[in-house]
This record gives structure tokens, C-alpha cells and sequence, in this order.
């Protein structure tokens, strides 16, 4: 396969500093990783805040540029902390907007924040593909949530589910020009999940993925085929460290050129040690207390981050 010689790998996130957190009902039917917090509304909030401003911290002394947006007290949007789901930014000046399941989460997309990189940051935006008329098909693609995509081999990988259009999927890579593997991905309970980003992470040369989510030996061979064909090492995650958000890593590069993977701090605690010295083999990790954000809304790290790829306007 011809590799690509875009960046593969982002060194700018944005992120979304929540208003109104809290568990959101109309996702906890398709998100098994949700739980039923105990806390308030206000003391999910206020212990989000300070998860959020701390992850924020370890990531910028790691050398990551982090965008900050405020999210709106006004229409509520309790998963807004979540932006990777909604848009992606890429290196060829496409931004992706993308049709979600949840109504309350519809909302999250502001054309504002697109905006304002292009002007205030000064990122270079040349085209906007906006997929969120599929919602009234009722067909959803939720961003970087249900793709985990390798930039370097332009290639997506993807699981079913209702959050997860294969057809719309399918439409999008052809435009894109990135190639498809998608396959079936069940719970211990055999329920599908809802995002492929929670049970498999691509970075540069490390993959990271939970085998035991794919029942087709199948489909099974075929993830792992392409995998080792891209030249990636892998990395197996068990069934209960999927659970403690393992597979949701994200690979990005510190301002120094240093390869960070981005974690939350009980996906690192959830590792053995022969696993975390695999992982430094590739990258240095950055984890993050995130407990409450996983706990009432079933996201972590990786969800809360919307790499930008976008490149920097060329000065006049």
C-alpha cells in the first residue's frame, strides 16, 4: 500500500468546557458504558469542570495546543464535553459535520467554533461536507466515535451499530479516499457497541484493540490482517479493560515532536505492567482522572478530544 505523506499525527485539540454535564437519557440505550450516577445534576457538573480543567493542564504541560470553547447554557446539551463526535477537522482543509442519533446532542454543532479557527487561530478551512441531513433518514455516523481512522494508510475502521451507518460510512471514505474495514463488535453481554473508538485505538505504529469484542473469527483476522499489513505493532486489551476505557487512547504529537497516547487515568491503572512498557516502545503516556466523566456519561480521554488537522493559513 502507497502511504501518505500528510502529518499523520495532530499536535492541536479542541475541546468543549461543559455548562450543563450530566447522564443524558436519550443515549443510555445504546451506551452500555453509561452508568446511573448518584450524584446531582450539580454535582456532576461541578465535578466535570474540574476533570476537564485538570485534563486540560496535563495536556498543555505535555506540550499539546489545546483550543478551548465554552458550551452554552442555552439549548442544553448535557454531552457536549464530547466534540469528537459531532465534527473532525483534516489535513486537506475538510471540516466534517456529522448527523447524530441523540436529539439533545444535535445541538452541540456550532458553526462558530469553525469560525473562529478559521479566523482567530488562523487554521485553513476549505470545505465544509455536512452529512446532518441524514438524520432525517435516521442514519447516523458519530464522527471519531464510530471511526477509528489511520491517517497515515487512509484507512477507517469501524463497527456496527445504530450510531454507526455502514452505507453513510461507505459514502463518506469514497469521498474522503480512505478504504473500509468494519466488522461486529458485542459487550460481555453480546449487546453491540455503540462506538468503535471504546474498544480499538490506531495510532502511528501501535494499535490497540479488544479481540474479544468480535465474535466472527472472520472478521477477527481480517482487523488484524490489515493491522499488521500497515505495518502496526498490536496491543491486545481484555474484555474488562475495554471496560475501564482502554481502548479509548488517542494518539497525538507534543510541540517537541514527542508521540504522547492520551488516556484516562483508570484506562492506565487497568493495564499490566508488560503492557505499559509495550506502549513506551511508541509513545509516552499522558493520563487524566476522568472518573465521574466516565461514569455518568460512558466517554473518556479520547472522547473528549477533536484532533485538529487542519493546517496553519500561509501568510500573505
Amino acid at each position: 500500500m502507497i502511504r501518505s505523506t500528510i502529518p499523520r499525527l495532530a499536535n492541536a485539540v479542541m475541546m468543549i468546557r461543559p455548562c450543563q454535564f450530566f447522564s443524558n437519557p436519550q443515549t443510555a440505550a445504546s451506551n452500555r458504558f453509561q452508568g446511573q450516577s448518584n450524584l446531582s445534576k450539580e454535582e456532576q457538573q461541578s465535578f466535570a469542570i474540574d476533570e476537564f480543567d485538570n485534563f486540560v493542564t496535563i495536556l498543555e504541560d505535555a506540550g499539546i495546543e489545546v483550543i478551548q470553547f465554552n458550551d452554552t447554557a442555552n439549548p442544553v446539551t448535557p454531552d457536549a464535553i464530547f466534540p469528537n463526535n459531532w465534527i473532525s477537522f483534516h489535513h486537506d482543509g475538510s471540516v466534517v459535520l456529522y448527523p447524530m442519533e441523540a436529539k439533545n446532542r444535535r445541538t452541540e454543532r456550532r458553526m462558530d467554533i469553525i469560525d473562529t479557527l478559521s479566523t482567530r487561530y488562523n487554521f485553513n478551512v476549505k470545505e465544509i461536507i455536512d452529512l446532518t441531513e441524514h438524520e432525517n433518514e435516521d442514519q447516523y455516523l458519530e464522527g471519531t466515535g464510530s471511526m477509528v481512522m489511520d491517517h497515515t494508510n487512509r484507512i477507517i475502521y469501524a463497527c456496527r451499530s445504530s450510531r454507526t451507518n455502514l452505507l453513510l460510512l461507505s459514502d463518506l471514505a469514497a469521498k474522503m479516499n480512505y478504504s473500509v474495514v468494519t466488522f461486529d463488535a458485542t459487550d460481555r453481554f453480546g449487546d453491540l457497541i455503540y462506538h468503535t473508538n471504546v474498544m480499538m485505538s490506531v495510532g502511528r505504529d501501535l494499535a490497540i484493540v479488544c479481540l474479544d469484542t468480535i465474535c466472527s473469527d472472520k472478521e477477527k483476522s481480517m482487523l488484524l490482517e490489515s493491522l499488521k499489513a500497515n505495518n502496526k505493532g498490536v496491543l491486545i486489551l481484555s474484555m474488562s479493560q475495554m471496560e475501564s476505557f482502554a481502548g479509548n487512547m488517542l494518539e497525538l504529537q507534543s510541540s517537541s515532536g514527542e508521540t504522547l497516547l492520551v488516556m484516562s487515568e483508570q484506562a492506565k491503572q487497568s493495564l499490566l505492567d508488560k503492557q505499559v512498557s509495550s506502549i513506551e516502545q511508541y509513545a509516552k503516556i499522558i493520563s487524566a482522572p476522568l472518573n465521574n466523566i466516565e461514569a455518568s456519561a460512558g466517554g473518556s480521554a479520547r472522547c473528549m478530544l477533536a484532533e485538529i488537522h487542519l493546517l496553519k493559513k500561509e501568510s500573505s
